[in-house]
């Protein structure tokens, strides 16, 4: 961003500056943009300075906050150890499992966005309540949905790294303790699933190589003929509903 802000008002001032001499001959009035810094005459320019640069960190935050606090971590790593357990690393693509788990996250995560706006969204828009409060109220929902997904051990390891009084209750653990343990949480859950995936098919893989071995094909690659064999179980089965079933209930 900070990289990207210089060369943008390169353009726009070379733009305000071409643009109204190519028009003139054309008899096209455009309207001049300049861009330039200056000082700062009043508290309120201040302020309204300060909340776009917090908002332009905000958006370059966003993805990683998409990843991190919502059902994204544990989608992904799930659908992508599934590709793996069936034994084709292109397929589905990047971009199909990617789509696929976005989807998904913004159906989990739909209860906890209708609830942050409807207690803090409109009720801030209606100007009912202050910025501060808002920002209180939309963290709660995204904070009781982090509770219900972290395990007490990795919450109490956060505690304990973080070297602060043990909370009584959920209001006293910091925002700060509780996104990693919900992330340690996530990730160990996306594994645990990954692994229950990886059995059936690390038992075709055996099977084959078993009979192959016994027939005396020594150079013929097991995996070649054990990923038919694989992809029929995972198609007989309903394997994507099975899946995507147990990825959006393990979120209840």
């Amino acid at each position: 961003m900070k990289r990207a802000l210089p060369v943008l008002c390169c353009l726009l001032a070379i733009a305000g500056s071409a643009v109204p001499a190519a028009a003139a001959g054309s008899g096209l009035v455009m309207p001049k943009i300049s861009v330039g810094l200056g000082e700062i005459s009043s508290p309120q320019e201040l302020s309204g300075a300060l909340q776009i640069m917090l908002l332009l960190t905000v958006l370059g935050l966003a993805p990683s906050l998409v990843i991190l606090l919502t059902s994204f971590s544990r989608i992904i790593l799930v659908l992508g150890l599934l590709r793996q357990a069936l034994g084709t690393p292109q397929m589905p693509p990047n971009q199909v499992l990617m789509g696929l788990a976005l989807f998904l996250t913004a159906f989990v995560m739909t209860p906890v966005v209708s609830e942050i706006r409807d207690t803090a969204y409109t009720p801030y828009v209606n100007h009912q309540i202050t910025q501060n409060e808002a920002f209180e109220r939309g963290l709660q929902p995204i904070r009781q949905f982090m509770f219900r997904q972290t395990r007490e051990q990795d919450l109490a390891l956060m505690v304990h790294l973080a070297k602060v009084e043990r909370p009584r209750t959920r209001a006293d653990v910091a925002t700060h303790i509780l996104i990693p343990a919900f992330i340690i949480s996530e990730l160990k859950s996306g594994f645990q699933m990954g692994f229950v995936l990886f059995l059936p098919f690390i038992v075709i893989d055996f099977v084959v190589s078993s009979v192959l071995l016994s027939m005396g094909m020594l150079f013929l690659p097991p995996t070649m003929i054990s990923l038919p064999f694989k992809l029929l179980l995972f198609v007989l089965a309903d394997g994507w509903h099975l899946v995507v079933r147990s990825l959006v209930t393990s979120f209840q």
